[in-house]
């Protein structure tokens, strides 16, 4: 019976709307519901102040990003236009799903109201999905609490071109929060001290809230209307004596990183660990790819290879990279396998940024070097073939088209033949551009992090080298080794081979840094802070 008409009939119902609360600023907090329907989303519609990486980072590599903040000529749009546009999204998108992503809370200061009404007309469906406020996100964050004991009311106002309602907050005991651009806090900090509120009152008045770019800076209420001058992004206040608080409640902004900006030269995908790493840790990260992978010009031989692996032909498989174990993968999807193919085999890793990659694919490797993170350290960790224990005698090692041969011979003396088979090839990335590589040669990075031998000499390739201010982190003695060849000095060392080790090895010199400001009475000075004096290089 051939099928009726309505069923290959394309869906006219338009897309369900879902308003996503995007959070403060800090990706940790958005909700496991935002970050569900972030995934599922057609489209995402966002605004000036809900950041398009928000919603990258969850979202499908097909996502339309739709810009509700501005119009073409880069004019910022009404609320009746951004309204417009969602409508326009869900019905470009019928029977799918478009997410608004609303800064904060979706129903504090977004208009909601506004939008919902419009879907309403238009017949669509929508949800509303709440999100952290920047109203008590940010102080938190700030170390302020916006109540105490002492505290009878909480007063917001929102500073706009309107007069600012601070009646509300004169009496001493009521905490006031003022939300907007620094001109207009500043007038409404300005009324507040006229309508009667002490001018000694503390002031908390933080920008960027909640992102490793934060800054809080303490005032009074005489004084805070002056000090808005300098800044120069929107800010939030808090007024009352919960400010006080902050010395010995700041838990964010005194983080073993905050603040500092650390390269990593790696590529986006391979990144994402050490990003949200650095993150926990108060840092922020610049990507800067300096390989580019690419397939192998003949992948017959690879594919040979991984049929041998469903077919018995292998005791090991053992991969020397996060990129080789990305081109099995990749293989596997191909031919319709999954890591059920990898059941008899023994696998092994150069060491846990690659292990890493395997468990995320569903497989722990037998082999791991616990010491050194090379070629050399996995082949001092492998075993010897045994012919009474070893049914099979042969290795295949997936590499790059570079890869050294002191793996192969070393495992051929011990008695494994091995299928060293190109898996992928490694071509140097782009330089990056200018003001990047301005960066690195000037010291405005903190710190780089080399996870290899070959991120090292990229880098300096395609960039030059750090500044001698710049802290220089290696994840092993082998990346160390060719970073103080190339004249760097190595001033952190992970103490085991992982991506997480040696960001948390970046954090113990960061609190190292902290404790000799403090032990000699000094503030604490980031690395690029202290670019202009630099430090000698290895010799």
């Amino acid at each position: 019976m051939s099928p009726t008409r309505s069923s290959t009939r394309p869906s006219r119902v338009p897309a369900r709307v879902a308003f996503v609360g995007g959070g403060p600023g800090d990706p940790g907090l958005l909700t496991v519901r935002a970050v569900e329907l972030l995934a599922a989303a057609d489209a995402v519609v966002i605004d000036q102040v809900a950041r398009e990486a928000i919603a990258l980072r969850h979202a499908r590599e097909d996502v339309e990003v739709v810009d509700a903040g501005h119009g073409d000529q880069g004019e910022a749009l009404t609320q009746a236009s951004r309204a417009k546009l969602v409508v326009k999204a869900a019905k470009a998108h019928a029977g799918g799903l478009v997410v608004r992503l609303m800064d904060g809370d979706p129903a504090v200061f977004n208009g909601l109201a506004e939008e919902a009404q419009a879907l309403v007309k238009a017949g669509i469906s929508f949800e509303v999905v709440p999100g952290v406020s920047s109203l008590s996100a940010v102080p938190a964050y700030a170390g302020v609490p916006l109540t105490a004991k002492s505290t009878s009311a909480v007063h917001v106002v929102v500073a706009g071109p309107g007069a600012p309602a601070v009646a509300g907050g004169v009496d001493p005991s009521v905490t006031v929060v003022v939300l907007g651009a620094p001109d207009r806090a500043a007038v409404a900090l300005q009324a507040l001290l006229d309508a009667g509120r002490d001018a000694a009152t503390p002031v908390a008045l933080t920008e960027r809230g909640t992102t490793t770019e934060q800054r809080t800076l303490v005032t009074t209420l005489g004084e805070a209307p002056g000090v808005m001058a300098d800044s120069r992004f929107p800010v939030l206040a808090v007024v009352g004596d919960t400010v006080r608080l902050r010395d010995a409640l700041s838990w964010f902004e005194t983080k073993p990183l905050y603040g500092w900006s650390v390269l990593v030269p790696r590529t986006k995908e391979q990144s994402g660990t050490m990003t949200a790493r650095l993150e926990h840790h108060g840092a922020h990260a610049e990507i800067v790819p300096t390989i580019s992978v690419e397939p192998p010009r003949t992948p017959q031989q690879l594919e040979r290879a991984v049929k041998g692996m469903v077919t018995g032909r292998y005791e090991w498989v053992g991969f020397t990279s996060v990129n080789a174990v990305r081109a099995i993968r990749e293989k596997f999807d191909e031919f319709g396998l999954d890591a059920r193919s990898f059941a008899g085999l023994k696998v092994a890793a150069v060491g846990g940024v690659t292990a890493d990659a395997l468990r995320e694919w569903g497989i722990n490797p037998d082999l791991v070097p616990t010491d050194e993170q090379s070629a050399q350290g996995l082949l001092d960790a492998w075993p010897p073939f045994d012919a009474d224990l070893d049914p099979i005698n042969r290795v295949f090692l997936p590499r790059a088209d570079i890869a050294t041969d002191t793996l192969v011979a070393g495992l051929q003396a011990t008695g494994w033949e091995v299928d060293d088979v190109t898996a992928y090839r490694t071509v140097r990335a782009a330089p990056p551009p200018a003001p990047v590589r301005d960066a690195i040669k000037s010291g405005a990075f903190d710190a780089v992090l080399f996870t290899s031998s070959s991120t090292v000499r990229n880098l300096v390739g395609i960039a030059g080298k750090p500044h001698p201010s710049t802290v220089i982190a290696c994840i092993g003695p082998a990346t160390a080794k060719t970073a103080e060849e190339h004249g760097l000095r190595v001033d952190v060392l992970a103490p085991e081979p992982s991506a997480a080790a040696l960001v948390d090895a970046l954090a113990d010199h960061g609190r190292s840094i902290a404790l000799d400001a403090a032990e000699a009475g000094e503030e604490v000075v980031r690395p690029s802070q202290r670019r202009a004096g630099g430090r000698k290089r290895a010799t």
